[in-house]
């Protein structure tokens, strides 16, 4: 094993760990970890936008009270004002790095940018790049990242676990190489962002979804994690079994799309007055219910009133994707199923993404900072990764540096893991979470989770003891344990709130409630 020295080491290349890099390494040099950047990470995925306080006639006391009604009473209201206030400085600094957002044609409109709405948020507050505004920040600030010179980027290493010394601080991570070398990085600082736990389930809006194996990485150094039962599921994914995911962004109903059901009629009217403008939850429960009564496999997204021009205009990479699968979104409605998409529970942290694990910080979906709360605020999740990023890199730029004995390290085994194996153990475990974990989950559903899970775990151990360094083995195993630790929060849970919907304790438990937390040591063996 090769072992290197670092300053400070990002784990994770999406926008919340792009966006640390540039904003720390002008005051300490950076490593950022960030393999294959053409196709992983959420945030490239990212259709719909950015909320942010813009517009002359709002205000941050508006987007707080929406950010806390969505979250359902779970959110921390310090995360929420300390994320919605930074919004506006954020922008103008993806403004400043040359991110395309896009022009309002309306020199009127009292801002130059066009802004939409979407669920849950009560005025029209989020900032886009057509529909593509996730790819368009990450391309800006890759290119910023490229070219900086206290920045070295990594795309040959994935980070297997993390290390810690005799004092319980994090010391760095392991990695494996493409050849499958192991490369102990030593860090002074090390930061996670390597996405949620959308993985975990068998349909998801990303091609390739984070299983939660930062968080897990986290939990081995006894970091806390936090609201792990609140996934969410985004209502509109594009139903095309043959194709790749495809997310169909909340804009499209943000600017007047309608949900119908098998006989061609609305249904969200009848379910809540903000109709297709619902908080997500919502909006993917009432999918979920009218695909069982009418026993289709999905239900319609209608934007063909709008006209072939507006729908051009607004949603270019939808029109053309669907294009692409032989569906004319302009004279045809579309398909759309609820899909895992978010996290809203992961790493506790403060304000400046320090976890409970000296020396260990947490930025974007890996995170759980209270911003979310039950249920998160469409167009909040890129806030956050920028606003935590800033926060974060204020915290780095001041500390100073300490050392410990580091642990001794068990010597690596030599046998392969099956590949047959490692893929049957995840199928299995995404087959189960999303017959018992996801939109609706009962009691009987959840113990039998829990039972099928350690099974799968206790299939796995055995096969590790011995099992030389293996990246997908390695993600398997965090992935099972983190399964497991989600079906505990959600079985502790006695009520419904927010994403966590249990018919079983349909009620608030609790008008003040407390946010679930949890340590791997909750799990019993293996």
């Amino acid at each position: 094993m090769t072992e290197s020295h670092h300053d400070v080491l990002i784990i994770g290349g999406g926008a919340a760990g792009l966006a640390l890099a540039l904003e720390i390494a002008d005051h300490r040099p950076v490593t950022l970890l960030q393999p294959s950047p053409d196709a992983r990470g959420a945030s490239r995925w990212a259709q719909g936008g950015i909320a942010a306080v813009l517009a002359p006639s709002d205000d941050v006391e508006a987007h707080v009270a929406d950010t806390l009604v969505a979250g359902d009473g779970l959110c921390d209201e310090a995360a929420v004002r300390f994320t919605v206030d930074q919004g506006p400085a954020a922008i103008e600094w993806l403004l400043s790095l040359g991110v395309p957002f896009t022009p309002d044609p309306d020199p009127n409109a009292g801002y130059p940018y066009h802004l939409t709405q979407e669920g849950g948020h009560g005025a029209r507050r989020i900032i886009h790049a057509d529909d593509a505004t996730g790819r368009a920040v990450i391309e800006t600030l890759e290119s910023h990242v490229g070219a900086h010179p206290g920045i070295r980027l990594r795309h040959d290493l994935s980070a297997i676990e993390l290390i810690a010394d005799t004092t319980g601080h994090c010391r760095g991570a392991r990695c494996l190489d493409e050849a499958g070398n192991l490369h102990a990085l030593m860090a002074r600082d090390t930061v996670l962002a390597t996405g949620g736990a959308s993985g975990l389930y068998r349909h998801t809006t990303s091609p390739h979804p984070a299983s939660g194996e930062g968080m897990m990485m986290a939990a081995e150094l006894g970091a806390e994690l936090m609201n792990l039962e609140f996934q969410q599921f985004h209502p509109t994914c594009l139903y095309d079994p043959e194709g790749v995911p495809f997310l169909i962004s909340e804009a499209v109903r943000g600017e007047g799309g309608y949900l119908l059901g098998g006989d061609g009629q609305r249904f969200m009217p009848d379910i809540d007055p903000r109709a297709e403008l619902a908080p997500r939850d919502i909006v993917a429960r009432a999918i979920d219910g009218e695909m069982q009564r009418s026993g289709m496999d999905h239900v319609w997204l209608d934007i063909r009133h709008l006209g072939e021009e507006a729908i051009r205009h607004h949603f270019p990479t939808i029109h053309a994707h669907c294009a692409s699968r032989g569906l004319d979104i302009a004279r045809s409605p579309i398909p759309v199923v609820p899909a895992a998409h978010y996290s809203c529970g992961g790493v506790s942290t403060d304000l400046t993404g320090a976890t409970t694990v000296p020396r260990l910080y947490a930025i974007g979906e890996v995170a759980c900072t209270g911003l979310h709360g039950a249920n998160r605020m469409a167009s909040n999740s890129l806030l956050e990764c920028l606003a935590f990023a800033r926060g974060c890199a204020r915290r780095l730029a001041e500390e100073t540096a300490e050392s410990g004995a580091l642990l001794v390290e068990r010597t690596p085994g030599t046998r392969p893991v099956s590949r047959e194996l490692i893929a049957e153990l995840r199928e299995a475990m995404r087959g189960v979470m999303s017959a018992k974990v996801a939109i609706v989950r009962h009691d009987a559903g959840l113990d039998e989770a829990a039972g099928t899970l350690a099974g799968l775990s206790e299939r796995l151990a055995p096969h590790l003891a011995e099992a030389a360094p293996d990246a997908d083995a390695a993600s398997l195993w965090h992935a099972l344990r983190l399964a497991r630790l989600t079906v505990a929060c959600a079985r502790a849970r006695r009520e419904s709130r927010g994403l966590h919907h249990n018919p079983d304790c349909p009620l608030h438990a609790d008008a003040t409630p407390t946010p679930s937390r949890i340590h791997l040591n909750a799990l019993q063996t293996p």
